[in-house]
């Protein structure tokens, strides 16, 4: 097993291909509209609103859909059944949210440029952690807006969770959540670190591990 392991470390410390670099780098550059496109959408139907209401949330800010008028909309419903106002300062992921994908973009570029199959895991690893809060944040935060309803609202409504991924009837209100364009880049620079993972590890000509064979102490 040791001999198996040390080989894995090897192979780890393998320098990139040059399909690998250029796999990595795209990654990272895919990362650059992530600023400027909506990570999710949240949609708000009901037969007073036959257009919808719809929030876009960005990696930096709220937005609601008709030039903004939508959420300012949304917070005026929220009132009515107890809600608490979205406001951005309430927020806090959209503050280090984009210093963390700078980061990650600042390490896939040097992977890209100087690492080894080594720098990519890293980066994955970090991703996936990063993802993974990330849902939790805002499943969290959806949670505790849902949850804490003021007694004395206009409209009473029972405590609730958004949804953070599909469709849930609020009141009269058929809610919507789905991944917008910002999501699916983030999938897109997922993929392709690991194909620039993949045309290193299996890199041609070469065996990646020998087999072992198990209680022999010898290799084929």
């Amino acid at each position: 097993m040791s001999e198996k392991y040390k080989r894995i470390i090897a192979i780890l410390d393998r320098p990139l291909t040059t399909r690998s670099r250029i796999l990595v780098a795209t990654a990272a550059l895919i990362l650059i509209p992530t600023f400027f496109a909506p990570l999710w959408r949240m949609s708000f139907m009901a037969q007073q609103y036959p257009e919808g209401l719809d929030l876009y949330i960005y990696s930096h800010s709220l937005v609601g859909g008709d030039q903004g008028n939508d959420l300012v909309e949304i917070n005026v419903l929220n009132h009515y059944i107890g809600m608490a106002e979205l406001s951005e300062e309430d927020f806090s992921e959209l503050k280090w949210i984009p210093l963390v994908i700078g980061l990650i973009g600042v390490l896939t570029l040097r992977a890209a440029a100087i690492g080894s199959l080594k720098s990519i895991l890293d980066t994955m690893v970090i991703c996936i952690y990063f993802a993974g809060f990330s849902l939790w944040s805002f499943w969290y935060k959806l949670n505790y807006y849902g949850k804490h309803l003021d007694p004395r609202a206009a409209v009473e409504v029972a405590p609730f969770t958004p949804p953070v991924f599909g469709y849930r009837m609020v009141g009269q209100f058929e809610v919507w959540s789905y991944p917008a364009l910002a999501t699916y880049l983030f999938v897109a620079f997922g993929l392709l670190l690991l194909g620039g993972f993949w045309f290193t590890w299996h890199r041609p000509g070469e065996k990646m591990l020998d087999p072992i064979r198990t209680g022999s102490g010898g290799e084929q």
